[in-house]
Parts: structure tokens; sequence; C-alpha cells
């Protein structure tokens, strides 16, 4: 055990002073990492199985699917009335449990991969495995043995009753106890739903619509920008309607009448998708109905912490009103600075993102480019780790010699502080290469379990693509990115600190209403001074970090003019729920009442039709629009009730980890959320946050 501790480097984390220590030993890892011909160690506990060529893959998802088939056969064949926990539940927990790392290394290389083959090979891997996956959630022998044994309710403990009740549900939420006729109708449904959203974001994709502008139109914007975009034949410029060229236009260009061309091009894109939209609802509505639903808001928010389309309304309408006075405020800065710069034109929504940078700017004094300065990233990284111990009760170690698949890819063994417990392992592989995923994420390769007394510790892997240091020029993160990595190691932490017994409810598997929260919740350290200071530091002089009054800036950067932007956000949640859980909807007509309601008398831009695009309520988010907002208002709640008066209180954030984290989906989120904070969760100190 010594030697084994001996090749690995320790990283603890103690103060301000160890920052500097940590910073070099991060240093010195990546020249470890550079050498070659080194022996990599086997990583004990993990089942990710790490450089598998293309055909070792696709071999690889063959046998995890005949494994498969032959366990739920193995199922099905159980009579009914000898049904038990060993021979039903029992079986797919310790498959799931088993198989979730194999499938993970079969899917995740097309994240990671610079090879052609390889990522073919992990798509088409991936594609086998999730056709298997969908007939086995419509095998009905399947289904009628584990509905036996749920209906015996014969229980051993309580995360055997959510689990099997889960997978009953998930049978049912697929029309197993509907009759043939209603199951092929339910099919016929899906497929046409499936048909429909592509359709609707193949119409957005292929969309090539351009405005010409000349460069008396465009002032304001930076050189650079110009300079990306094509040239008509005329000499001036095309800009494309795509979000990479209109969102700088709307923030930048000092031109008002651009501007509204801009936005009122962008809001009327795709009207031939306004119809497909509307058939697709009325099918989503069909398909909630033949599962036993009211409409399809409520198949939608069933399984989640809202539970109700009632609720979300509740919710929404309740958090747009508290907003009102505040936003009012703002709006009527925004509208006499509009004057100021403009005369007296009438204020538009178009103007938003133009006016609420410019009166940001005024009022802080931020330059972004000096902060980024402040945050090299292997002190970013270290600093995340102290935070993270001091909080969590947790040590981390790097592993070396591991076996990676890139040679800027380190791994660590994450510890209890305390007992010495071997928790579990996270990969990162955040520096910038070609061929990888572009944005930042956590993949679980491996879940966590406790099934028959054996233990399967959880691994995670976070992709990013950050920039190296190149030439002695250090690798910086823009603060936007310093926020995001904290988020992302959220989950990370919250992976692998779950101690779900089944891996079902393990990882980040969990209710889209509450996944989000341990991630947000981590996000206020990035916005406080004596965290700020621990994670940053001139990177020329890492001993000097960013100034108070910076901080301070950077508190009020992020609640500043926050209000009506957050109006505009619940306006189109609103839009969401409203023709999910109603019959023909005048979605035109919908649009402009709420636009008038929710945005303070601003009216919507005559012409636009914003149902055409609005991709987030026809893939991903049908009904659910909400959640991200509902996450924000808990993490909001946690911080200032148990974190912003002692932001490292480790017995606060152990009893977070205990009681919030370890739980993992075997418990009920609003059940954990309540314990933790002792009643239950309340909007105020989210709303308080917002208040101008």
């Amino acid at each position: 055990m010594e030697n084994e501790r001996k090749r690995r480097n320790v990283i603890a984390l103690t103060g301000a002073a160890a920052l500097l220590a940590v910073a070099v030993n991060f240093a010195a890892s990546a020249i470890n990492t550079h050498l070659k011909n080194r022996k990599r160690k086997a990583v004990p506990g993990s089942n990710v199985r790490i450089n598998l060529s293309a055909s070792e893959i696709l071999r690889l998802a063959d046998h995890i699917v005949a494994k498969s088939k032959e366990v739920h056969d193995a199922v099905a064949s159980v009579p009914l009335d000898k049904v038990t926990y060993a021979n039903t539940i029992l079986p797919l927990a310790e498959l799931e449990a088993h198989q979730f790392p194999l499938v993970q290394s079969c899917a995740f290389p097309k994240l990671v991969s610079a090879s052609e083959d390889i990522c073919k090979a992990s798509i088409e891997a991936e594609r086998r495995i999730d056709a298997h996956v969908s007939r086995c959630s419509k095998r009905e022998d399947v289904y009628r043995v584990v509905k036996a044994f749920s209906a015996r309710g014969d229980w051993m403990n309580s995360e055997v009753k959510r689990f099997a009740q889960y997978l009953v549900q998930e049978f049912e939420r697929n029309g197993l106890n509907l009759t043939s006729t209603k199951r092929e109708e339910l099919l016929r449904l899906n497929a046409q739903i499936d048909e429909l959203s592509m359709r609707y974001i193949r119409n957005l994709n292929d969309d090539t619509t351009f405005l010409i502008f000349n460069e008396t139109e465009l002032v304001g914007l930076p050189p650079e920008f110009l300079k990306s975009l094509d040239k008509a034949e005329n000499g001036n410029f095309k800009v494309v309607l795509r979000s990479h060229h209109v969102s700088p236009i709307l923030e930048l260009c000092k031109v008002g009448s651009t501007r509204k061309s801009v936005a009122v091009a962008y809001g009327r894109r795709c009207e031939v998708n306004l119809s497909v939209l509307e058939k697709l609802i009325q099918l989503r509505h069909k398909l909630a109905r033949l599962l036993g639903y009211l409409n399809y808001a409520e198949y939608a928010t069933d399984r989640r912490m809202a539970n109700s389309s009632t609720k979300v309304f509740e919710f929404l309408e309740k958090i747009s009103a508290s907003l009102t006075e505040s936003a009012s405020k703002e709006l009527s800065l925004l509208k006499e600075l509009k004057r100021k710069e403009e005369g007296e034109f009438p204020f538009g929504v178009e103007d938003l993102p133009y006016y609420v940078k410019m009166i940001k700017e005024q009022q802080l004094d931020l330059d972004f480019g000096l902060v980024k300065q402040y945050f090299p990233i292997t002190l970013v990284l270290s600093g995340i780790f102290k935070v993270c111990q001091d909080l969590f009760g947790l040590r981390f170690e790097q592993v070396v010699d591991a076996e990676v698949w890139h040679q800027d890819v380190q791994l660590y063994s994450v510890f209890d502080l305390s007992s010495g417990e071997h928790m579990g392992y996270f990969y990162l592989d955040i520096y910038s290469r070609g061929g990888k995923y572009g944005h930042t994420c956590v993949v679980a390769l491996q879940n966590g379990s406790s099934i028959n007394c054996s233990r399967q510790i959880p691994v995670a892997l976070l992709i990013s693509q950050l920039q190296k240091e190149v030439d002695g020029n250090p690798g910086l993160m823009r603060f936007s990115e310093v926020v995001n990595l904290f988020h992302e190691f959220g989950h990370v932490v919250h992976h692998i600190c779950n101690r779900a017994p089944f891996a079902r409810f393990s990882g980040l598997r969990l209710d889209p209403d509450f996944v989000e929260i341990p991630s947000l919740l981590l996000e206020n350290w990035c916005y406080e001074s004596s965290s700020l200071k621990l994670i940053s530091g001139f990177h020329q002089d890492i001993t000097k970090p960013i100034d108070d009054e910076t901080c301070k800036s950077l508190k009020r950067w992020r609640c500043s003019f926050s209000a009506l932007k957050l109006k505009q956000e619940i306006l189109y949640c609103l839009f969401d729920q409203i023709i999910h859980s109603n019959e023909n909807v005048d979605m035109v007509g919908l649009f402009n009442h709420l636009h008038s309601k929710i945005m303070l008398g601003l009216p919507m831009l005559e012409g636009t039709n914003p149902a055409s695009c609005f991709p987030r309520t026809v893939i991903g988010y049908e009904a659910t629009c909400y959640s991200r907002i509902w996450s924000e208002v808990f993490a909001a709640d946690i911080f200032t009730t148990k974190f912003r008066d002692d932001l490292f209180n480790q017995n606060a954030g152990m009893h977070f980890r205990n009681t919030v984290l370890a739980p993992g989906g075997a418990k009920d989120p609003l059940e954990m959320l309540s314990d933790f904070l002792g009643r239950e969760p309340s909007i105020q100190a989210f709303v308080d946050s917002k208040i101008y």
C-alpha cells in the first residue's frame, strides 16, 4: 500500500501557500504524462475500457446485447407465482450495474477520439445498443414478471420498492399495460412525433437566409467579426441568421435599425414550422391521453419534482409577479438610456441585449480581458479541488501512469478525507484538440452501486476545450469558463458522492428537475471574494489574487439587470407549458398576449413568430422548459440558507453531501431538499437576488 501511495501525486490542499505547490505539481504532472513508453497501470475498481479499436468497440457492443438478451430471457421465463427479488429484480439490477461502464466504453470514444474509424464504430455501437434497449423496454414477457413481483408488495427495503416501481412505470410509459391495438397506435404516434420533431429541426438547420449590410450599418461590431463575414458581390457584408452572427449584432451594433432588421428576420425564420409544431402538439396530446394523462404537460411532469403542470404554472407566475417591480425599474432605465443615445425612437425588445450590455458596462468597471489574466487553468483547478475538499470532505490524488486515450488526459482518485475510503475516479480531458467534443460537459462512465454486498465505485469524465500553455504563454481561462468548469465539476462531485444502491439511481441519471441543483449551487463560489481569491492569481505572479473591487464587481455583474431577462425566459416557459396543456391553441395570438403581459407592455416584434424557431419545445425540453429556472431557485435557497454567511462551513457541506448528494435517485428530491433545509424550499432567496 505504501509503495502504491509513492507512485501517486497526493494533492493535499491546506491553504493559500499550498496552492503554489499544487500549481507546480500540475505542471510537473503535465510533463510526466508526456513521457512515452511508460508502463500503464490498471485502474482497480473501474470496468471502463480504454483505447478500444473500432473492431473491439463493435464486438463489445454485440457482447453487451447478447448478454442483456440472455438475462432478460431468464427473467421472462420465471413463473408468475414464483417471482422473488433474487430471480426478478436482482438480475436486472446487476445487469445494469455491470453493463453500464461497458456501454459507455463503446459510446464515449466518439466524444474524444480523432480517429474517424473509431468515431464511426462508436456511433454504430451506440445505435445497436440503443435499438436493443428499445426492444427490451417493450418486452411484455419481462413486464409481466416485474409487475407480478411489484404487485406482491414483498419489499426488502424502500430502495427495492422504488426500483421495482420505476421499472413498472418505464414499461407502462411504453404502453405495455395497453391492449395490443392501443400499443400499435402508441408506436405509430411515437414514430410520427419523431418524424415531425426532426422535420422542425431540419427546417431550422437548412435555413440559409441572410441579410446584406454595409459597414456603416454595422458600426460597433469589432473588426475581427466583420472579417469573419462573407461578402456580397457589391462588397457589402452577409449576415447569416444564425446565433453566432445575430447575438453579436444585437449586443454590439450601435445602429438601432440594423438591430431591429436582424431581430425581425431572425424571429420570422421557418414560418412553415408553425404548422409542423401545431401537428406535433396534437400528436403529443394524443399520446398522453392514450397513456392515461389529461394532456402532454401532465405526462411530461409526472415523474419530475414539479409533478404537475398546475404546480409549474404556479411556480412561473409567482416568480414573474415577484420580479415585476424590479423589471419595471430596469426597463425605465433602459428606455432613458436609449433616448439619450438614439432620440425618441421607441424602445423595443430587440434593444434589450444592446442596452443591458451598455448599462452594465457603465455601472460596473469590469475589464474581462484583464480578469482573464488572473485565472491560469492549473490554479483554477487546484482551487476547485480545495473548495470541494473543504466543503465536502474529499481528497484528490492524481493516478500517475494510468492508461488514458491522450497524453493530456489525467486521472484522479477521490477519497473520503476523514476515513480514507476510496470513493471513485474521474478523468480530466480539458485541453483543446481537434476531433473532440466542443463543449464542456461531464459523462458518467461507471455508476456507483451496492448490490448483493458488492460495491461498485463511480467513474466520471469531464471534457472541455481549454487552451493549453503554448510557447511560454500560460493557459488562461475566461471568467465564463471558470464558472462553467465549477458547474461541471459539481456534476463530478455529485457523481462521486452518490451512494444509491442501484445503478439506475446513481450517477447523473436523476430527476432532470433536480440534477442541476448541486452544480448551480457550486457556481456561487465563483462570485464570493474569499473563494475567488482562492482560485485566482495573476499569471506572472500567482501569489497575487484578484483584488477586492473586482470581486465585488463580478458579483454585481452576475445579478445586474437580470429581472427583465428572466421574465423574458419565463415568457417562453409559459408558452411551452400552455401549448402542452391545451388543445388547438392559437400560437401566434398566445405569444402576442404573453409577450405584452409578461414583458411589461413591450410588444412582440411585428411580423415575427417565435413558435416557428423555438427548438427547445420540440426536442429535449418539451413541456419542461421551466426546469432550468426551477433548479436555479432551489440552488439559490440552499446557498443563501446554509452557505452565504459561512462559505466553507464543512458541517453544512457534509450535511449536503450525506443528505442530498448521497441518496441520488433513490429518494424523493423534494424530501431530500426539505430534510437538508429543515423546511420546504422557497423561491424568496432567488427572487431577492434579482431585485434591482
